[in-house]
């Protein structure tokens, strides 16, 4: 049955137009890919031509005949320009154009001037062919190695109606030549327009299978990229510093990085992502107070519940060991395109380190502030004990020389006597306040803790109730210390009184434990495990426990403030403790407290191991001798001279104080010239060098110091014995002493007490 060629060029118009559609969705959808405008373009253009071939069955006509082939070779070539932007090589459009005008004039020339069935087929197939040739061309150069089988089976497309078209050409031409009509014709066209209709359905399916072609690599490289940017961001947050976990809606976990893993203490196994809570069945959480965290107040719950994020919310969570690990975090919500929520991302940050140093500096800035404290009382001493003890030196020495005064039966010596009492107590109150601001002079020298531990117990148990339990555990072979063994024995005195009295007068216990611990020991203080590894020493720690009542947390914080108490009125002076910090401090060591209410107390006291007695500093331990306090005595007037009166030379700012030491010294047959100013004092020894047996002068007065005047008198004198008084005696002040040739210094607070005896051992 022969083949219709009007139903076919029907169909080839229908198909153009469906070719041309489709392209132009193609271009619409996916712009960024080359070659669908063209090859939309490309349909058109062989729409124009189907529509001449159309109309050349019924006449020929300049459009059938040289509009139609120039719309057709047209059509191929912007098919040619769609393979090249699809390949993304340049689109010589403009020589496009001016070869499709010239093949335009030639189709017309062909059929005006010189009508032509064989030279306008001959001028048809080469152009064709030679469009042909080129695709051909750019698609072996852009796929060498042949690896896009859609461009390979194009290019043998186009190699098939290439021979296509010099067939017809060929056969078209021997026609043309060799037969008088068109009847020949009439029948060989439906078979090649049914031929090229094929070859242009499976050319747009071609065209089709690149642009898909295109499309799945594009995502698959985008796939890639993808791929590469997730793992990139994986590695990015698994080695975050800071810890980041992803939950579900049902609050089981999606992912955790190293970091939180290692903050929770987890491995790699440990990780159940389909826990639910993970963090709370791992172990208690604490808000930032320490106080358990209730489970509407985590991150989590607060983004679930409202839908917003949190920031900066400090959350401790329990480890092993007992331990708390701090962290800073913050949670927000990651929703999907409709809105629904996905995840809750949780990104935390380590803050252990930062809140023990926060906890750390606090520390410090208490310490600096009691050092303030003690500084302060320190200074409000120095000023005060000048002017106090020499009250108190006038008050005791008037009552002693009241007492001398008065028959041993006379209703006024008890009086006296409690005058005296009350100001011995006031002194007591001055050595303390030097002591707990550490202008108390001390006498260092190699220590054994357990002989003084021992001492002091014994004078413990003496005013101790029975039913109270006093236990001593020293143990062996405890290295000695650096210390001053009265002042040592006044601090474990005054930690046992305590103990004593938080048992409140009930059955209890009491114990003193003595122990050596090696360097970088757990319960050292950091500062003193450092300084004890640094020399390879161990240091010896002192424990004193109670098991009474013990103390809140607000007081313990305030047990070192000088004056503070809890004893009754009259009970306490507030300043047991800050004398205990005062000298364990000045001796170089530490002290720690452990305590609750109604939990008994503990007294740690720190000391560094002396590591070779025998190079103890000579400087440490001035061989300048000093009075300590002594017992108050009643002397009796002074024996009856035999030989003529020493001469004693007394100078003091303070009048009545140079009034009080000539009474004195006069009873005991000494002669006594006292002086108030320096420059008179000086000027008396410049007058009679040898005139005097003894200067004996107070340290603290306006112009010139004590110091001072014995450097001048001994310029004068080198022979004359000197003795300084002072209030308040530093080893600054014993070594300066000794430095400017004083024999002795003694305790203002003693002058009346001591005088006589310091004067009778230096005038010999």
């Amino acid at each position: 049955m022969p083949l219709d060629l009007l139903t076919l060029l029907a169909v080839r118009l229908g198909v153009d137009g469906l070719i041309a559609a489709a392209f132009f969705a193609l271009m619409r959808r996916y712009p960024a890919i080359g070659g669908p405008g063209w090859w939309t373009l490309s349909a058109l253009l062989s729409i124009v031509g189907s529509i001449g071939l159309w109309l050349r069955v019924d006449a020929h006509t300049l459009f059938s005949i040289s509009v139609a082939n120039t719309a057709i070779c047209a059509g191929g070539a912007f098919a040619w320009l769609g393979v090249r932007s699809y390949l993304g090589l340049s689109r010589p459009l403009g020589w496009v154009v001016t070869g499709l005008m010239a093949l335009l004039t030639a189709n017309v020339w062909l059929f005006s001037v010189w009508d032509s069935v064989a030279a306008r087929q001959m001028l048809f197939s080469l152009t064709v062919i030679s469009v042909g040739v080129l695709a051909v061309r750019d698609v072996e150069r852009s796929d060498p190695q042949q690896r896009v089988p859609e461009l390979q089976a194009l290019k043998i497309l186009v190699w098939v109606e290439c021979t296509a078209m010099a067939v017809l050409g060929m056969v078209v031409v021997y026609v043309a030549l060799n037969s008088q009509g068109r009847a020949p014709l009439t029948l060989i066209a439906p078979v090649f327009v049914f031929f090229f209709l094929l070859a242009k359905l499976l050319r747009a399916v071609l065209f089709t299978a690149l642009v898909a072609y295109r499309l799945r690599r594009d995502g698959d490289q985008a796939r890639q990229v993808l791929q590469i940017r997730e793992a990139d961001s994986r590695a990015l947050v698994e080695n975050l510093s800071a810890g980041v976990m992803l939950f579900r809606p049902d609050r089981t976990l999606s992912h955790a990085n190293g970091a939180a893993r290692r903050f929770l203490g987890w491995g790699e196994g440990g990780l159940n992502l389909a826990a639910r809570d993970p963090m709370v069945s791992h172990g208690t959480l604490l808000a930032e107070d320490g106080q358990p965290m209730h489970r509407q107040e985590l991150p989590f719950e607060r983004v679930l519940s409202t839908g917003q994020p949190v920031r900066d919310v400090v959350l401790g969570v329990s480890v092993g060991g007992g331990g708390v690990r701090w962290a800073l975090c913050n949670a927000h919500p990651e929703n999907d395109a409709q809105g629904g929520l996905r995840h809750v991302v949780l990104t935390f940050v380590d803050i252990s380190s930062l809140r023990a140093a926060r906890h750390q500096q606090e520390a410090l800035q208490n310490q600096l502030a009691q050092s303030q404290k003690m500084k302060a009382l320190g200074t409000l001493a120095g000023g005060v004990a000048h002017d106090f003890n020499n009250i108190l030196a006038a008050i005791l020495g008037n009552a002693d020389l009241a007492r001398q005064d008065l028959a041993l039966n006379a209703p006024a010596r008890e009086s006296l006597q409690e005058i005296s009492t009350a100001a011995r107590r006031g002194r007591e109150l001055v050595r303390q306040i030097l002591a707990f601001s550490r202008q108390q002079p001390m006498a260092l020298q190699p220590v054994q803790v357990a002989d003084v531990v021992a001492e002091s117990c014994s004078l413990l148990r003496a005013a101790m109730a029975p039913q109270v339990e006093l236990v001593q555990c020293c143990a062996q072979g405890v290295g000695p210390i650096l210390a001053d063994t009265t002042q040592l024995g006044q601090v474990l005195l005054n930690l046992g009184t305590n103990a004593v009295y938080a048992l409140q007068g009930q059955p209890g216990r009491i114990e003193f434990r003595v122990e050596e611990l090696p360097p970088r020991h757990q319960a050292l203080p950091a500062e003193l495990a450092s300084r004890c590894a640094e020399r390879g020493i161990g240091a010896v720690r002192i424990q004193v426990q109670d098991n009474g009542s013990g103390m809140s947390e607000e007081t313990r914080s305030r047990i070192f403030d000088p004056f503070f108490t809890t004893k009754p009125v009259g009970s306490g002076t507030g300043l047991g403790l800050p004398v205990v910090l005062g000298i364990v401090q000045a001796l170089g060591g530490f002290i720690e407290v452990q305590t609750a209410a109604g939990e008994g107390t503990t007294f740690s006291l720190f000391f560094p191991v002396l590591d070779n007695p025998s190079t103890v500093c000579s400087a440490e331990v001035l061989d300048l001798p000093f009075r300590t306090p002594a017992q108050p005595e009643i002397h009796t007037m002074a024996d009856t001279q035999t030989t003529a009166p020493q001469h004693i030379l007394y100078l003091d700012d303070d009048d009545a104080l140079v009034f009080l030491v000539r009474r004195l010294l006069e009873r005991r047959g000494y002669r006594v010239t006292g002086f108030t100013d320096q420059a008179q004092a000086i000027a008396a020894v410049r007058a009679d060098p040898e005139g005097f047996d003894l200067l004996l002068t107070d340290y603290n007065m306006p112009g010139m110091s004590g110091l001072e005047v014995a450097r001048a008198v001994l310029g004068i004198c080198p022979t004359l014995p000197v003795a300084v008084a002072s209030g308040y005696i530093t080893d600054e002040l014993q070594a300066q002493a000794l430095a400017a040739g004083v024999r002795e210094v003694v305790f203002k607070t003693d002058a009346v007490e001591t005088f006589c005896q310091v004067v009778a051992r230096l005038v010999k």
